[in-house]
């Protein structure tokens, strides 16, 4: 059929009941009767989350007459034929505060369009125009809209009329709404900006300068920014951390206290995560929007889309956010190497590694990383984690195997010159060999290892390449991320167990599997209220344990549900799963090459 224009209109009709009210107008509905269709889930968050939830109600008309609708399945309707312009009329409740869906309220709105635009099927391809509307009323007379979008009549950073190519142009442009502020600079001759919404105190200039400086370092890597502007949209709240990157722009959350103050000269712990948040969603506008799997290249939104190169869009997308912090000079070597100590740590304290493959920690994401259940650690690996070490060990390789000529730099830049500029997409296996023709190195074998083999990678030999020394030492407390040297006389055992993280009470989200706590019975959910007698909770567990050594036996009342229990427990000492790096010693080509890694030559 030939391809007529789509048009929306959408607007926040009750933001103190988070609802959208959206209009979609088919000028050539299909003469068969139209189908329409709600995406399932969200490119980048590999998740069914049944968006088509959400709508409270729909109905059609056509002249000023209804159409009657037919609900096929969880998120398809059917109108019946009809002669003119066919108009669906529908509203969203969003109240869903995350970079993946929607949320309304008094104080702003934020959409991404597959939690609010439905698809015309047949239309796909066709251009959509999108009228963006403001609530009514004087207390939204300040509001401005936030979107990377290409305007149709709608003034920068005003309500109005915007436009997009087609479905899939649509929906990955989200769309804030609001109070916002702005924070623009320039990157390499392109127009940044972040809109950051919600209640902070920060230093604005100083973010931008730093934003601008890992921008400068990414598109420089990659010769090129594929897109007229960028845009960050940034949520600040009390608490909470994610992001979702887009072709050309990103959703971020993050805690309040995470900005940079005034008087701020090193980044704190916070500042320095959400710099490589915004590093991470960044490197994605060329690693996995352009360089991505080919069955990615049209995204099918209804059902999941498996693919095990996970690993290569996300965990070396991971590998590169906190290094290019220290590339392009925002924190130290040791900084990074705190960080990439961190990484480590998470992958060396879960059993699972030794069970899933990084490769099939891709391939499940859907339904294992996506929906972790109680036995996560002990079953699955992360393709975040695993991936960016991966990397890094794929990236020594073949400096090391090319004394220093050759890098994953390289690889990324080949990635994008081949694939991502062409819009090629790229096959499994072809990755691979991609990666032996632009390196010359033969990686046959570090891939199955690597990719389909359980066995921890060789970092240790592959750091020292560098010039980095690798060290393990137990866990001090619950909250010990690795990273950092041993304290003094910090070690004691402990029961093999993380606890959640928001409550007050013992109670076990995790037992490790082999550990103290399993081993006696102990399970997820249980909480602990004494040791030997003493009331245990949260806050005191660790200095509980302090008084223990390995092999000492204990009593431990929990509860499991609402039935008291009792365990016997022999304690074991914390496990070596802590991992912290240093700069070593180096000269001659060790101390080039640790230069050259992270400096970026190469």
């Amino acid at each position: 059929m030939a391809h007529s224009a789509i048009h929306y209109t959408i607007r926040p009709a009750h933001p103190e009941a988070h609802l959208f009210e959206t209009t979609l107008r088919i000028d050539e509905p299909a003469s068969e009767g139209q189908t329409l269709s709600m995406a399932a889930w969200i490119p980048g968050s590999y998740m069914i989350r049944d968006f088509a939830k959400n709508v409270v109600r729909l109905s059609a008309s056509s002249g000023g007459e209804p159409v009657p609708v037919e609900k096929l399945d969880k998120q398809t309707w059917w109108c019946a034929p009809c002669e003119g312009p066919l108009e669906v009329h529908y509203e969203i409740y969003c109240w869903d505060l995350s970079v993946r869906g929607a949320h309304l309220d008094p104080t702003h709105g934020y959409f991404n369009g597959t939690g609010v635009f439905l698809k015309a099927d047949g239309h796909e391809r066709a251009p959509c125009s999108v009228d963006i509307r403001p609530p009514e009323g004087e207390a939204y007379g300040r509001w401005r809209v936030a979107t990377t979008l290409p305007t149709d009549d709608a003034a920068p950073y005003r309500f109005g009329r915007y436009r997009a190519d087609s479905y899939a142009e649509l929906v990955d442009n989200p769309v804030e709404m609001g109070k916002f502020d702005l924070i623009e600079f320039e990157s390499r001759g392109k127009p940044h900006a972040m809109a950051l919404t919600g209640r902070y105190r920060a230093d604005t200039a100083r973010l931008a300068t730093d934003l601008q400086k890992i921008c400068d370092y990414h598109i420089g890597l990659f010769g090129e920014l594929p897109a007229e502007r960028y845009l960050f949209l940034t949520m600040a709240v009390g608490d909470g951390y994610g992001g979702l990157e887009h072709r050309s722009c990103s959703s971020l959350m993050c805690k309040r206290d995470a900005l940079p103050r005034h008087g701020m000269v090193e980044p704190d712990d916070a500042y320095r995560d959400f710099l490589g948040l915004c590093s991470h969603e960044y490197f994605h506008t060329w690693n996995v929007k352009r360089i991505r799997p080919k069955v990615f290249q049209e995204y099918e939104l209804s059902r999941e889309v498996h693919t095990r190169l996970l690993w290569a869009f996300e965990g070396i997308t991971s590998y590169y956010d906190e290094l290019a912090l220290v590339r392009a000079g925002l924190i130290s070597p040791e900084s990074y190497l705190e960080l990439l100590g961190q990484i480590i740590t998470r992958v060396m304290r879960v059993p699972g590694r030794h069970k899933q493959t990084v490769a099939e920690s891709s391939f499940d994401a859907w339904t294992k990383l996506y929906k972790q259940d109680e036995n996560a650690p002990n079953a699955t690996v992360s393709y975040y984690s695993k991936g960016a070490l991966v990397a890094l060990a794929l990236d020594l390789t073949i400096r090391r195997e090319t004394r220093g000529k050759r890098s994953l730099d390289n690889v990324m830049r080949a990635l994008w010159s081949e694939y991502g500029r062409n819009d090629r997409g790229i096959d499994e296996r072809e990755y691979e060999a991609f990666v032996e023709e632009v390196t010359g190195v033969p990686l046959s074998g570090f891939f199955d290892k690597a990719l389909r083999g359980t066995d921890d990678l060789p970092l240790a030999e592959l750091l020292s390449t560098v010039g980095v020394g690798y060290h393990l030492r137990s866990a001090e407390s619950d909250t010990d991320k690795g990273g950092k040297p041993p304290s003094p006389d910090a070690s004691h055992p402990d029961l093999g167990i993380r606890l959640a993280p928001s409550t007050e009470e013992a109670k076990i989200l995790f037992a490790f599997e082999g550990r103290s706590a399993m081993r006696a019975g102990l399970s997820a959910g249980d909480v602990i209220v004494a040791i030997d007698g003493i009331k245990t909770t949260r806050g005191n567990l660790d200095q509980l344990l302090s008084r223990y050594q390995g092999g000492d036996e204990l009593d431990v009342h929990a509860f499991r549900r609402d039935e008291l229990m009792t365990f016997e427990v022999e304690l074991q000492e914390a496990p070596p799963d802590t991992c912290y790096l240093t700069l070593d010693e180096a000269e001659g080509e060790t101390l080039q090459y640790r230069q050259h890694w992270l400096g970026g030559a190469g």
